[in-house]
């Protein structure tokens, strides 16, 4: 977070789900809590050590196609470097309320409308 601001970012063309927006992360590898592989993530995605905060929500999805998630989100006031571009089509730091505006992933959605309302953050 850059104060009411959260960094989101669209997804390739190539990639499943093609341009739609998401929050940057991954998946958790062996032997990792889902704080370490959050920062893990962002330093292969972004070029940024992160300082991973609390946990904001967890979701479990089940998606039409059959695929499932099951996804954690952490709140990151505070990161080193310059954020890189290095696997989306594009980041920008947006506004709560304006993220009902963006197309995001369906597992994100409800997500997406509670931040926006103010009831996460």
């Amino acid at each position: 977070m850059r104060g009411d601001e959260v960094l989101i970012c669209q997804r390739r063309p190539d990639q499943p789900m093609a341009l739609q927006w998401e929050f940057p992360g991954g998946k958790i590898e062996a032997g990792e809590s889902p704080e370490e592989a959050l920062a893990r993530e962002l330093d292969e995605e972004l070029g940024i050590r992160a300082t991973v905060g609390p946990r904001v929500a967890h979701i479990r999805h089940n998606y039409r196609h059959g695929g499932a998630v099951d996804l954690q989100f952490f709140v990151v006031h505070e990161f080193a470097q310059e954020l890189k571009n290095r696997i989306f089509t594009q980041f920008r730091w947006v506004k709560l309320e304006d993220l009902p505006n963006y197309d995001f992933l369906a597992a994100d959605r409800n997500l997406i409308r509670d931040l926006a309302a103010g009831k996460l953050l």
